[in-house]
């Protein structure tokens, strides 16, 4: 079975939106799935890591850049970097919220994607070409995002995030488990 821990820090629940819909989707698909809130990060939650076979950052972006309680987590993870029972080799994957379609998303995954690199971990990216360029895609990656998965928040707080994002959400599960079972499946 694949495992996956989703670390996640949602200040207004819009990041937590996009990381439940993505689990669901993982579940679904057969993953063991571990989510972990940065905010209230436990000794269960450091132990999911180091048995995981991917990790995926989940934070919004603020300013420019991952939330403050996301970046902490990053520095704290610091102790891990270069052991012996490190994420070295682990899949990696990002996913960011903020409320413009643009809202400098690409700075927060390009950080997550370093965080990972340092960790030696292996990035996989988002790799849904919408419309218009696929014409078909309607609605599938509307921003254009590559690197990671870069969702916009919405003001209905019964959605929280556009419909299309959920979609690319679902979508960007099935890479993700996809990837990590054909990694882990060499090993």
């Amino acid at each position: 079975m694949v495992e996956i821990v989703v670390s996640y820090h949602s200040g207004s629940g819009h990041t937590r939106r996009l990381v439940e819909v993505f689990s669901d989707a993982l579940g679904e698909l057969g993953a063991s799935v571990h989510l972990a809130n940065v905010e209230n990060f436990k000794d269960a939650d450091w132990a999911a890591m180091k048995r995981a076979d991917a990790h995926v950052f989940a934070a919004p972006t603020y300013m420019g850049s991952v939330s403050a309680p996301y970046k902490a987590f990053m520095d704290a993870s610091s102790d891990i970097w270069g052991s012996a029972d490190g994420w070295q080799g682990k899949i990696a994957a990002g996913m960011t919220v903020a409320t413009y379609p643009s809202g400098d998303k690409l700075n927060s995954l390009m950080q997550m994607a370093v965080f990972a690199a340092q960790h030696g971990m292996i990035w996989v990216g988002l790799d849904d070409i919408g419309a218009p360029v696929s014409p078909e895609q309607v609605g599938i990656n509307e921003d254009g995002f590559c690197l990671g998965m870069g969702a916009c928040s919405v003001r209905d707080k019964a959605q929280m995030i556009r419909a299309s994002d959920v979609t690319t959400a679902r979508r960007f599960a099935l890479r993700i488990y996809e990837a990590t079972a054909r990694w882990t499946q060499g090993a």
